[in-house]
């Protein structure tokens, strides 16, 4: 079992490290799940049957001592060092390759039960969704809200809350699943979404807006137009760069783009069913569904909801639209 364990932990350590060096495409959620499983069985294996073993050789060493002692004591020897305390501490102690695998179950399922069905934390790495999150914001993601998924297979098990527009959410980014988007849910399926000359309508309907001082940008030492967007249930806010063109420069041939109709002035997209139209309120400073296409439901990961750290600057925390 040593060895054994020895091979299995050095998977682990040698996948872990490729993924970092970026030798292969990692996926954190089926790492997890694998050691969730593995230390799983060998925290079975110890309660069941290691443990049992080890506490049945306490017994024996027990049993031994106190048939010698009765031996010698019929020889007339009564002072004996009968102290067995330390041999029966080392016999009951895990063996280290127990305590790297069984002994970090508990925390490992944790883990691994809170980052798959209740909230998984995310990290803010671009300023698309400014002014609504900033660089550097540690974000926390609501993994029910939509229903909950089974972890790695995303299948969804229970309905949830629907997809409201409006929402913020995080999503596996459609060329590259394996990576995390977020944005805020502009089209349901069905709609009908057209940004043009930098102006937002619905079915046909102009989204309500308001005028706002202009933004100033920290990360780029630059001032935006601001406009504050009644989208959803609750307004939002959204910037503007005037240096920008209006049409969409370099969108991908994404699966569903005949259902999209691009020009100069920018873009018309009919939502198709089961898929959702992304966008970053930094409207011209965001890769989104403008250039990506239409989000699958299967690719919804959850709703963000609530900054929990920005550690340049402490006031960012706190629940945000």
């Amino acid at each position: 079992m040593p060895f054994l364990t020895s091979l299995v932990l050095a998977a682990f350590v040698g996948y872990a490290g490729a993924w970092y060096m970026g030798f292969l495409e990692g996926n954190f959620a089926l790492l997890l799940l694998l050691a969730t499983l593995v230390t799983g069985i060998y925290w079975l294996a110890e309660r069941f049957f290691f443990l049992p073993q080890r506490r049945k050789a306490v017994a024996q060493l027990e049993a031994e001592t106190v048939k010698r002692q009765a031996e010698l004591s019929k020889m007339g020897i009564a002072k004996v060092d009968t102290d067995i305390s330390e041999s029966r501490e080392k016999l009951l102690m895990q063996p280290w390759w127990l305590d790297w695998t069984a002994g970090l179950f508990p925390v490992i399922v944790v883990v691994f039960v809170l980052r798959s069905f209740l909230f998984e934390p995310f990290k803010i790495p671009s300023g698309s969704m400014i002014p609504t999150l900033h660089i550097g914001d540690l974000i926390l993601v609501n993994k029910f809200h939509y229903g909950i998924r089974l972890p790695v297979a995303n299948t969804k098990l229970t309905e949830g809350t629907p997809v409201q527009r409006g929402d913020v959410m995080v999503f596996r980014y459609p060329p590259k699943p394996s990576v995390d988007y977020i944005k805020r849910v502009v089209g349901l399926p069905g709609d009908e979404v057209a940004y043009l000359n930098k102006s937002l309508t619905i079915n046909g309907k102009a989204v309500p807006t308001e005028v706002l001082p202009d933004f100033f940008d920290e990360s780029t030492m630059r001032y935006h137009k601001h406009r504050r967007e009644t989208l959803g249930a609750k307004p939002h806010q959204t910037l503007q760069d005037d240096d920008r063109p209006a049409f969409v420069p370099g969108a991908d041939q994404f699966a569903g783009r005949e259902n999209c109709n691009y020009t100069v002035e920018g873009v018309t997209c009919k939502v198709p069913a089961g898929h959702y139209f992304m966008m970053g309120d930094n409207r011209d400073n965001s890769l989104d569904s403008r250039y990506f296409g239409f989000v699958p439901d299967g690719n919804i990961v959850g709703k963000a909801f609530f900054v929990w750290m920005n550690f340049g600057n402490l006031k960012r925390i706190g629940a945000f639209d």
